[in-house]
């Protein structure tokens, strides 16, 4: 999820006695520290980060649990999932999951990493048939899962009329102002317009360099886009997003080029724009869980891939984290409109505590059906057919 690049450099030269002398090389700098269009990648750049893998199995049970328990509409008086407010049934878990929401912001992180690791070296054709192969196939089961339990056992959510379901397919719905399938699909739409901005990049060749400006292009354009009143800039930038992306982006240089001033200022520059993102989704969308605490754990979060980035979590190579990371997608796409359908049915038949846990288990067990025998047989299928279509546009002669 990468082609070492070479770097020539000319050693320094001094005039002695009128001629041009080689200077004895510095040993303090290295050519991962100086990054530029030919830095030298790090070894560890080109070796699986297991820590990400379980980083992003965390923020997707943060986010169930988050749904499960700790959000505002299951905190109401005669709610439809849990008939009563939550916080009353399991109050420490209610104080605990109310925080949970921010595993989406530790998504978008880790997929501007992710992304910009997985296409260094790439072309943009592979760049588009990774992402094809990876996003819908788990994203056409859980189409079909979501609204074949939601006609099955009716009367938590609404069901969208055909055409709308059938238009969901094309994961653009929020495009065409066509409600999800299930609430959790939105963040596909930001995913999607930062593939498309960050396509430019890949398209041009990614450098170091290029990295960069784009990460400043995209953060003044996510700055000016709420107040330039310009719907289309607004599209294009995320505001919403756009800052958590880049930091993922940051980190990622960091991890290949190594450390420096102006990738710790993009970094700071993202913490700052995100705390206030986040004081903003407290306010408009959330509203149950504290500014203070959501930036402390966020923060931690950064600090933690600041860590991985800079190769502090090398050591871990757990093989079962290649699992936990490949049931984070499916978990996610499932678990939420199903999830809370089924505890408005099992509610009472067992301790709260144990139904949220019981519930979860049972999703992860499904992620892992779906990875194994959706995923990869259906991603393989897409991959065969896309190389072979791309492969026909580029032998044709008319």
């Amino acid at each position: 999820m990468q082609d070492a690049e070479q770097r020539r450099t000319s050693m320094p030269r001094r005039l002695v006695g009128g001629l041009q002398q080689p200077l004895p090389p510095l040993a303090v700098p290295t050519p991962a520290r100086q990054p530029g269009r030919h830095a030298v990648v790090r070894d560890r750049a080109g070796r699986r980060l297991y820590a990400i893998d379980g980083i992003r199995l965390l923020a997707a049970l943060m986010v169930a649990m988050h749904h499960y328990a700790g959000t505002r509409r299951v905190d109401q008086p005669g709610n439809l999932v849990w008939d009563r407010p939550v916080s009353d049934i399991m109050p420490t878990v209610f104080r605990f999951a109310s925080y949970g929401w921010i595993g989406v912001e530790i998504f978008f992180v880790i997929s501007g990493f992710v992304i910009c690791m997985s296409c260094w070296g790439r072309t943009p054709r592979q760049f588009f048939v990774s992402r094809v192969i990876r996003l819908y196939p788990a994203y056409w089961f859980a189409i079909v899962f979501t609204t074949a339990v939601l006609v099955a056992l009716p009367g938590v959510w609404g069901r969208l009329r055909m055409r709308d379901v059938l238009l969901n397919f094309t994961m653009l719905q929020s495009g065409s102002g066509v409600m999800n399938v299930d609430g959790v699909y939105w963040t596909l739409w930001s995913e999607l317009r930062f593939y498309l901005l960050f396509l430019v990049v890949v398209w041009s060749g990614l450098t170091y360099r290029k990295v960069v400006v784009f990460c400043c292009v995209w953060g003044a354009a996510a700055m000016l886009a709420p107040i330039a009143k310009l719907p289309l800039l607004e599209l294009v930038a995320n505001p919403e997003g756009a800052w958590y992306f880049i930091a993922g982006l940051a980190l990622y240089l960091m991890h290949r080029f190594g450390q420096d001033l102006l990738l710790w200022g993009i970094l700071a520059m993202a913490w700052l724009m995100g705390q206030r993102e986040l004081g903003l989704r407290i306010d408009e969308v959330e509203h149950v869980s504290g500014w203070r605490g959501s930036v402390a754990i966020f923060t931690v979060f950064l600090l933690v891939m600041v860590a991985v980035a800079l190769g502090a979590t090398d050591r871990i190579q757990w093989k079962w984290l290649v699992t936990a990371g490949a049931l984070t997608y499916p978990l996610y796409l499932t678990h939420y409109a199903a999830g809370t359908t089924v505890i408005s049915r099992l509610r009472d038949t067992m301790d709260a505590r144990l139904l949220v846990v019981t519930v979860i288990a049972g999703f992860m067990l499904l992620s892992w059906l779906v990875h194994r025998f959706v995923e990869q047989p259906v991603a393989r299928l897409l991959k065969r057919g896309l190389d072979t279509s791309f492969a026909r546009l580029r032998n044709a002669n008319g």
